[in-house]
């Protein structure tokens, strides 16, 4: 057994946990929408035909904001198909994923659902084969009480008050050669640039993400960021980040150090957008929607469930329907502790997808529903990050890996809520051999009222949820953590994430308290 150390520097914050972080992804693709959040002849189905036992997931684990309808699906969408009654509404092919569209979901029925499950709606905007007019449609369609057709036209739809959209998509990966409308940085970002000016005319106060690189190894990475940028930086909040991740060759060592591309993804991306601010001697600050990541099997969908064939149209095929091992939750919970560790400008992020499609929750249709094992990193740290993103130093061994070289063995992110006392580190250990002695002093935090664990692993790294076996992994909750004078110790297994939960008396819960 190895030993590792954590120190704090509480007194110096990185920034604020903005909720925005434990944001999800919901698009009209296989079976994310049709037989996942929406079945209506299922046994828990409610009266608008979505899964109860589906909703009550959803809402365990803790998702903020959803972003809908895509994706890739969003260049070909004519969001004027989703509305109005259901029998009226046509049936369109997706082009992106190569699949029939019914369009029974649409923009009522899926703000209705996130109404039900406590999310906000994030939505994109099709710049892929259409435009800013469009865009202003939609605009004035969710958000305009009243005194326009299109106002009207959502009233008799069954929505007076408006849905009150606050966080816009201007388009998906318009880098990418496979999008509907793809086009280069300079013609895209002369097309956000006036979308985002005509939309602000309506709104000011809307929040409006340009799209950035769909991954760090495209060839125009960077150099993308650089002009998008130049064209849209003061009419715009955020630029978006997408990365996926997949063990491949075997190389579980290079996987389970994933984050260390993802934290050089978000500082290539921080420093793009600070050199254009400074360019542009701008006072605007644009920040980081990371609207887009997870561990995705992509090469499994190029050679097995990629769909072809001018005849074929399926509604609602299995596509994308990952099972994730325990090395795939380690992963993950890795890549949370990355977008905390830049909580001052990673202020919004979207876990794609939700439901079945690269999820953390799968549906077997007229059956159960079931937890993925990557929806445990994701629920806990959802539930417990709060406060403040706090610096956090290891002192650990490192590993060797073939695609980042050496890297710690341990990786670590702390937050601390003040006016609460709580006190959250999250932890992994990439090590696939060794269990890890991990000690550190909360003191500084204050004194330690109660102190508890709660970690993921399993002697089978490969072990999955299943139909068949849907709890075969869990996790070890609430496990009472030792504390003297203020030091903490924990054994840490090999490859496992884990929580640390704790309550202090700090003097700023003592002064909320005593306000009480």
């Amino acid at each position: 057994m190895t030993a590792a150390r954590l120190t704090f520097d509480p007194q110096l914050p990185v920034g604020a946990v903005n909720r925005r972080v434990f944001g999800s992804f919901v698009e009209h693709l296989g079976r994310s929408v049709y037989d996942g959040i929406y079945e209506p002849g299922h046994p828990s189905a409610d009266a608008e035909g979505f899964r109860s036992d589906v909703k009550a997931l959803v809402s365990e684990l803790g998702v903020s904001a959803i972003r809908y309808p895509g994706g890739n699906f969003v260049s070909g969408f004519r969001w004027e198909d989703s509305v109005g009654p259901r029998s009226q509404r046509p049936a369109r092919l997706d082009l992106a994923w190569h699949s029939a569209e019914s369009n029974q979901v649409g923009l009522h029925e899926f703000a209705t659902w996130l109404d039900s499950v406590g999310s906000e709606l994030m939505l994109a905007v099709n710049l892929g084969t259409r435009g800013t007019l469009e865009a202003l449609d939609l605009l004035e369609y969710t958000n305009l009480r009243s005194g326009s057709a299109r106002a009207v036209e959502r009233a008799a739809n069954g929505r007076t008050e408006p849905f009150d959209v606050r966080m816009w998509c201007l388009g998906n990966e318009m880098d990418g050669p496979w999008q509907l409308g793809h086009r280069s940085a300079d013609d895209y970002g002369k097309l956000a640039a006036q979308t985002a000016r005509a939309m602000r005319m309506f709104d000011p106060t809307l929040e409006l993400v340009v799209c950035g690189s769909s991954s760090r190894s495209m060839p125009t990475f960077g150099d993308w960021e650089r002009v998008v940028l130049s064209h849209t930086y003061d009419d715009i909040d955020y630029i978006s980040c997408h990365a996926y991740y997949e063990e491949k060759d075997g190389d579980l060592a290079s996987f389970l150090a994933s984050s260390v591309d993802m934290d050089e993804f978000i500082e290539s991306v921080i420093a793009t957008i600070d050199h254009v601010k400074a360019a542009k001697r701008s006072d605007h600050v644009v920040n980081i929607s990371f609207d887009e990541w997870n561990v995705w099997y992509n090469t499994r969908f190029e050679t097995v469930d990629k769909i072809t064939g001018a005849q074929n149209w399926p509604t609602a095929p299995r596509l994308l329907e990952d099972a994730y091992s325990v090395a795939d939750a380690v992963v993950v919970g890795s890549l949370l502790i990355s977008l905390l560790r830049r909580a001052d400008r990673v202020t919004s992020a979207s876990l794609a997808q939700l439901v079945n499609v690269i999820a953390p929750i799968m549906t077997e249709p007229g059956g159960i529903a079931w937890k993925q094992t990557t929806f445990f990193p994701f629920a806990v740290t959802s539930e417990l990050a709060s406060g403040q993103s706090i610096p956090t130093h290891i002192e650990c061994d490192l590993y060797d890996t073939d695609a980042y070289g050496s890297v710690p063995v341990i990786d670590a992110v702390t937050t601390f809520d003040a006016a609460t006392g709580s006190v959250s580190v999250f932890l992994v250990n990439r090590s696939q051999t060794d269990p890890v002695t991990l000690s550190f002093d909360v003191s500084e935090f204050g004194a330690v009222r109660e102190a508890h664990a709660r970690t993921l692993s399993d002697d089978d790294v490969y072990a999955v949820n299943t139909l068949e076996d849907p709890e075969r992994v869990a996790l070890r909750q609430n496990e009472t953590l030792v504390v003297s004078d203020g030091v903490a110790v924990v054994e840490l297994p090999p490859v496992s994430w884990t929580a640390i939960s704790l309550r202090v008396s700090s003097a700023a819960a003592a002064e909320q308290g005593a306000s009480r």
